[in-house]
């Protein structure tokens, strides 16, 4: 089975094949972090035209890259939400454009599901998946959520953030110490080479037994001390860096291990932008090795968005039978 993805859900036009639910035939994403740098963070209106502009190259790209004609798919999977609704529209509208002439089967599949489904691909660096029921940690720019994956579409949640996502506190704190965009990779870098010791930074809800995540106080105290001392030297930056970095990773394991004993679960998965960060991957190697769960990340490309884990994700949905009407619409906060 050959599944096309098109993921256009933030600021990446992306689109990938890939054969049975496992091979990835070709893998294209169009970045426009220059194009949003100039405003400190993803601009919709400008990100829609972008991805109008770059949508039928990338598509043509990673159809070349497979060796597949258009005729040859076996079915087209489009992300319909959550994210922007004026990009998510172009890759919709895009997938049942191609459905409609080639008389294929299009699915709108959740950019979440996308993620969980990543870990499945064959992929050099990936690790082999892991059995099912497991846990997930999904840290992404728009969402944290704890997750109990009982199979494809069989998900229960179990914890959420209560304001700001992790991903979205590294790029808010970046801007707030002038790193530029996107700015948690910046922050990352720093802090390999600061003391994550040196600053106290507040830890969120840390005698709450519930799962749920906050990461908006965090960022209010970066933005207090900011405003007291001033930014921060450059001899300074890595330890400023490392110390808030540890702030949101520390909460992140202390949650996933916690949630890992109620469900007697023993697998994470770890996926979405954020689990891409050095910081975070480490401790949680550290914590399973304390712990004796069995720690499955994504390969670092496979962790941001790409069009391959929307075709993964769409493949067992054209398997389960579904199939989307041609006036498949978004929702921009569609939940899992």
């Amino acid at each position: 089975m050959l599944v096309l993805g098109i993921e256009t859900s933030c600021d990446e036009t992306a689109a990938a094949v890939v054969e049975d639910g496992r091979r990835v035939c070709s893998d294209v994403v169009a970045s426009q972090v220059l194009v949003h740098a100039e405003y400190g963070g993803v601009v919709p209106e400008v990100a829609s035209r972008q991805h109008l502009a770059t949508v039928v190259p990338v598509v043509n790209r990673a159809l070349a890259e497979a060796g597949v004609a258009p005729r040859d798919l076996d079915g087209i999977a489009a992300t319909c939400g959550p994210g922007l609704v004026g990009p998510l529209l172009v890759g919709v509208e895009m997938g049942k454009a191609l459905a409609y002439a080639l008389g294929k089967p299009v699915v709108g599949i959740n950019h979440l599901a996308g993620h969980l489904a990543a870990v499945f691909l064959d992929h050099p660096g990936n690790p082999a998946p892991p059995a099912y029921p497991h846990l997930a940690l999904l840290v992404s720019g728009g969402h944290t959520l704890l997750l109990r994956v009982d199979g494809p579409a069989r998900v229960k949640a179990l914890g959420a953030t209560r304001d700001d996502a992790a991903g979205e506190a590294f790029d808010k704190v970046a801007k707030l110490l002038g790193l530029g965009y996107p700015g948690g990779v910046v922050i990352d870098r720093l802090a390999s080479q600061g003391n994550p010791e040196s600053i106290g930074f507040p830890r969120a809800l840390p005698r709450r037994e519930d799962l749920d995540f906050s990461f908006s106080g965090l960022k209010t105290a970066v933005a207090t001390r900011l405003r007291e001392r001033g930014l921060p030297e450059q001899a300074q930056m890595p330890d400023f860096c490392a110390s808030f970095q540890a702030a949101v990773v520390d909460v992140l394991v202390r949650k996933s291990r916690r949630a890992l004993k109620r469900e007697s679960l023993h697998d994470l998965l770890v996926c979405g932008g954020v689990a891409a960060n050095r910081g975070l991957r480490a401790a949680l190697a550290v914590a399973a090795e304390q712990d004796g769960f069995r720690l499955f990340l994504p390969t670092p490309k496979l962790c941001t968005d790409n069009g391959a884990m929307i075709a993964q994700a769409g493949t067992w949905a054209i398997e389960r039978g579904e199939r989307a009407p041609l006036d498949l619409s978004v929702d921009p906060g569609l939940p899992l």
